[in-house]
């Protein structure tokens, strides 16, 4: 059990948090949006009123209350890469910052590899970050998400990090049927991300339900994993289990496979206070 954590880089911090809220930089913009893990005290209260975008959580309304020159959407670098930062309705930027550990993770074992171009399988890929951090460490990534709007985002992104003519194939399905399209196809990969969330539907009205869905989909991925696989990740938020939960999943699936697995939270750090702010739970099996 794990605690992967990260202060943050040049472009995002975590300057503080709790009451149900954290504040947070984004480039040049610092954001106050809700957290309901925050249920401390604020460290640095006076520091919230420098707020250039505050979301209210109302339950018929929820939306986004901005300063004067606040724009709906900005830049944000990570190294090489640059992402397009957005206002969404959903009280999310686009980017989530705490992935980073993954990132790195990901891109120490794509890198480390002699042959080049390993096979990389992004499932639930969103907004692409994961996608073109695998990519620019020299990957072939497939990247398959429910959402069009998510995959034009995703693809936007990649855009703006000059990242045009890598080899992303950029695909919207429901996860379980295009893995299973995989299986049929013989294709394999040498790495597997996922992050599912809680409850969704695919564009057909698939339906997905973690709990009931999420062992099924890994049991499938196992057969497109290559002979000689690299890593498997699962991220997972709001699901009411624990990363043990994950670790005994992968066990089932993947122990017979030889590697390790190392499982735990993912978390922030305050620049101001220096507390943790956990944002989920990781899994991740390697070779």
């Amino acid at each position: 059990m794990q605690i992967l954590k990260t202060n943050g880089w040049e472009e995002y911090e975590l300057i503080d948090s709790g009451e149900g809220r954290r504040l947070e930089r984004f480039g040049q913009y610092l954001l106050s949006r809700p957290d309901p893990e925050a249920i401390w005290k604020k460290f640095f209260p006076n520091e919230w009123v420098k707020s250039d975008a505050v979301f209210v959580d109302e339950k018929r309304n929820p939306h986004w209350e901005k300063e004067r020159g606040m724009p709906e959407s900005w830049i944000v670098n990570y190294e090489s890469l640059v992402f397009q930062a957005r206002l969404s309705p959903f009280k999310h930027t686009g980017i989530f910052p705490e992935q980073s550990v993954n990132w790195d993770f990901m891109k120490q074992k794509i890198v480390g590899q002699t042959e080049s171009d390993q096979n990389i399988l992004n499932l639930f890929g969103y907004t692409g970050a994961a996608s073109l951090i695998c990519a620019a460490a020299g990957a072939r990534v497939t990247h398959v998400d429910a959402s069009k709007p998510a995959i034009g985002w995703a693809r936007e992104n990649q855009k703006l990090s000059g990242l045009v003519e890598k080899p992303i194939r950029w695909i919207m399905d429901d996860v379980s049927k295009f893995v299973l399209r995989e299986i049929r196809r013989g294709v394999t990969y040498d790495g597997i991300i996922m992050d599912p969330p809680i409850y969704g539907h695919g564009p057909s009205g698939e339906v997905w339900d973690f709990h009931r869905s999420f062992p099924e989909l890994v049991s499938l991925c196992t057969k497109v994993l290559s002979p000689s696989p690299l890593f498997f990740l699962v991220n997972a938020y709001a699901i009411s289990s624990s990363a043990i939960m994950l670790s005994n999943v992968l066990s089932d699936y993947l122990g017979g496979l030889g590697g390790s697995c190392e499982y735990g939270e993912i978390a922030l750090q305050e620049k101001l206070g220096k507390r943790f702010l956990s944002t989920g739970i990781f899994a991740r099996w390697q070779w």
